[in-house]
């Protein structure tokens, strides 16, 4: 690590330096010190591949901390190995190491003896520039990506390898303008149709794509090209694989003894005992391992709201309120917020971001004011009304003209993050594409629209791949994406126009600068049922203003006034229903000039034409 990096990237002492399996050295002999806490166990022993995984041939010792501990000469690098644990029962329990920096391939589930200390890092001005980074004030465009599914290889293997996946990815994002991407759980896990959800491993970077140093090289090589990493992380709960951290010393160790607090009903997991001090300590240690060791730029932690109400998917009598009464998490509240405060002081522009889908409030407030400490919450909110909305048939959308105007009661109420995400289009829902009402070319209008309104509405913005060239089909996580149908020119104008975008939001401070202010936001006209249109005004700091107007029904609007804040000409600077979109290419030449004629409380206003199910995005010239 570079003297430069040192200085941004805290040198702690972190737990994981101590627990797990670290190469070393002791007496002039080679070997590997293991280390393990199971405080209830009555003997550990380590099985490896060195041993033929006999229990009773490499002991560790008993400590009064509950950590088990020793060394074993000859071990090195590679070394495949479980702990061979006996409880008080007598039983032996075969257990991953929970601080494993390395796994085997999945169907097997060894940990790997993995050094941390090999590679070198490249990518010091990305990380120094990042700590100066206020990102609430900055375009943030994210593509969502399952690794598995988005490109496989031709040559008969499974998978890509990261470093094939870096250059594929960053080359695909870079046209498209992205400014982040965010990988689905990357910590190791034994079953595919989770997608990375259930956890067995959580320091150890999954080996479906190679080894933990290529996974490196793939967030390195993203810094080197402007791509920052963002990754989902998840805390709330584990699953019940024998070699996991369910029972892992014959007790309740990392999950609550109680079942109201300790199972999940949804997914059939253990949820983590945050009333444990060692359990937060290595979830913090976790959270901290993947931007110290790995340079993440952020955390997507899911299932907020799961860890917050004790009542989460429960009926009466299958939880017990907190000791003032409650059904809030007080205990797991104080962990989020514990993290909150320490990743944003040690990791200067990193991100903590809330998937949380309740009205909780504060989620993306600092600690200090009694907020969470997230720097963001996705705004599920949005997604569902906007969602929702576009599935109505056009002639019915005048009846639903709140779903969109009532966003704005809330707009600022956090930081919040516009997705379109993989639960989208996931357990027959269908693709966005395939949802939207009308013949071909209406749903790829509402598609168009539905992006242009999630990239001009205040909101940091996230899109699951394959949307961004509207594939048809719903995703498969067992195969890749339908890359062939790009080919076609109705797909091609979706990627485009995406393409485009990413742009326009990234050039024109207008569009992201107050995404988390009202002071960046106003309405037009939010009332137009009749006609489902809305008009609204994005402002920088500095007074640059764009004029928005859409279109939800398949009917030309000509001559429609609008309201505008300054007189002079206003400049097409996007129209989704240009040819090159596919679209009909309805629009006003290029330019508009405003006459001091009063509309919509403004003296000055336009009359445009505006195409069908299209938008307009305009900027004083």
């Amino acid at each position: 690590m570079s003297e430069s990096m040192s200085a941004i990237l805290p040198q702690t002492d972190e737990k994981y330096h101590h627990l797990g399996a670290h190469v070393e050295t002791q007496n002039g002999v080679d070997g590997v010190r293991f280390s393990v806490w199971a405080p209830n166990a009555t003997e550990v022993a380590v099985l490896t591949d060195g041993n033929g995984w006999q229990h009773g041939q490499d002991w560790l010792n008993a400590s009064d901390s509950g950590v088990w501990w020793g060394f074993i000469p000859g071990a090195g690098e590679g070394t495949r190995y479980k702990y061979s644990i006996r409880t008080k029962s007598g039983k032996l329990l075969d257990k991953a190491d929970p601080f494993a920096f390395a796994a085997e391939v999945r169907p097997n589930t060894a940990s790997i003896v993995h050094r941390l200390d090999q590679y070198e890092w490249r990518d010091s001005k990305w990380i120094e520039e990042r700590a100066e980074s206020n990102w609430l004030e900055k375009p943030v465009s994210i593509y969502e990506v399952h690794l598995a599914s988005w490109k496989r290889p031709w040559d008969g293997r499974e998978y890509h390898t990261y470093r094939e996946l870096a250059h594929l990815l960053v080359e695909y994002v870079l046209e498209l303008g992205y400014t982040h991407i965010e990988l689905m759980p990357m910590a190791e896990f034994p079953y595919d149709p989770s997608w990375g959800y259930q956890v067995t491993g959580y320091f150890a970077p999954t080996s479906r794509f190679g080894a933990p140093d290529e996974f490196r090289y793939f967030v390195d090589y993203c810094h080197m090209n402007g791509i920052g990493v963002i990754v989902d992380w998840v805390p709330a709960h584990f699953p019940t694989d024998d070699h996991g951290l369910a029972n892992f010393d014959g007790t309740h160790l990392y999950e609550h003894a109680d079942p109201r607090k300790g199972f999940h009903p949804d997914w059939n997991t253990n949820i983590f005992n945050f009333g444990r001090f060692e359990v937060c300590d290595f979830l913090h240690a976790n959270a901290r391992f993947w931007m110290n060791e790995y340079h993440i730029d952020g955390l997507r932690v899911d299932a907020v709201a799961s860890m917050l109400y004790l009542d989460y998917s429960r009926e009466d009598g299958e939880w017990e309120p907190n000791h003032l009464g409650g059904n809030e998490n007080l205990e797991a509240i104080d962990f989020l917020r514990q993290l909150g405060v320490h990743l944003h002081g040690d990791f200067p522009g990193a991100m903590l971001i809330a998937e949380e889908s309740t009205s909780w409030g504060g989620v993306s407030r600092p600690v200090y004011t009694g907020g969470l400490g997230f720097t963001m919450k996705w705004d599920m909110g949005w997604m569902h009304d906007s969602r929702d909305y576009l599935a109505h048939e056009p002639v019915h959308r005048k009846h639903h003209q709140n779903q969109l105007s009532f966003r704005s009661l809330y707009a600022f109420s956090e930081n919040f993050v516009l997705p379109l995400s993989h639960d989208e289009v996931v357990h027959g829902k269908g693709s966005l594409l395939s949802r939207m009402p009308g013949d071909d070319w209406q749903k790829f209008a509402n598609l168009r629209l539905l992006f242009g309104y999630q990239y001009t509405m205040p909101g940091k913005k996230l899109l699951f791949m394959g949307g961004e060239f509207g594939q048809w089909e719903e995703w498969d996580s067992d195969a890749e994406l339908q890359w062939g149908q790009q080919s076609f020119p109705l797909n091609d104008g979706v990627r485009r126009l995406v393409g485009d975008l990413n742009r326009l939001y990234r050039d024109y401070p207008a569009l992201h600068e107050l995404d988390c202010s009202s002071d960046g936001f106003s309405w037009i006209d939010a009332d137009d049922a009749d006609h489902s249109i809305f008009s609204y005004c994005r402002k920088s700091r500095d007074g640059q203003t764009i004029v928005v107007v859409l279109n939800f029904t398949p009917v030309v609007r000509y001559k429609y006034r609008i309201g505008v804040p300054n007189p002079g000409s206003y400049v097409e600077l996007l129209n989704s229903d240009a040819e090159i979109y596919g679209g009909s290419n309805v629009g006003n030449l290029g330019e508009i000039v405003a006459t001091q004629k009063a509309c919509h409380g403004r003296p000055h206003s336009i009359s445009v034409s505006l195409p069908p199910l299209g938008m307009l995005v305009l900027q004083l010239s």
